[in-house]
């Protein structure tokens, strides 16, 4: 039996868009170095997350801790990929670092993914993410924290046509 013959027994399926997967990533710093929560390395990180929609990243919530950062990403897979997205951002921001005298490595080699399932299962990363702060005793609230933040809001919305 053919893929033809199967396709016109079952006729036309309703086709479902989903938008692009919505990954949560997290970059430690080598030997985990507090080198990340700093102003000028915050700044850098919008300059970078807010220039992301013209090359098909869209950064949402993150959170900048001393040694490691989390962020929530879509992105374009014909466009870019996670390497090629975690290599350019680990860029802008040893850049940075660098300008303010601070010799590499920077980063710990790789990074961590993980893909969420829906927006309940984002909701409860962002909800323990933004709560490190406060388990690290750098702050008593995580509204406190100077260094997290949402750049583009990101859903789960299915489309059906």
């Amino acid at each position: 039996m053919s893929f033809d013959s199967v396709r016109n027994r079952l006729g036309r399926l309703d086709r479902i868009y989903v938008r692009a997967p919505i990954y949560f990533l997290t970059a430690c710093t080598a030997q985990r170095k507090p080198l990340l929560a700093k102003q000028d390395v915050h700044e850098a990180f919008i300059t970078f997350a807010r220039q992301g929609p013209a090359h098909g990243v869209w950064i949402g919530a993150y959170v900048l801790m001393p040694d490691h950062l989390h962020a929530f990403v879509a992105l374009d897979a014909e466009r870019v990929n996670l390497s090629a997205l975690m290599k350019s951002l680990k860029n802008a921001l040893s850049k940075k670092l660098r300008e303010r005298g601070v010799a590499p490595p920077h980063w710990q080699k790789g990074f961590f993914d993980h893909v969420l399932r829906s927006q309940e299962s984002a909701g409860e990363k962002w909800k323990y993410v933004r709560e490190n702060p406060v388990r690290a005793g750098l702050v008593r609230r995580s509204s406190e924290w100077r260094y997290l933040g949402e750049i583009f809001a990101l859903d789960y919305r299915v489309e059906r046509l």
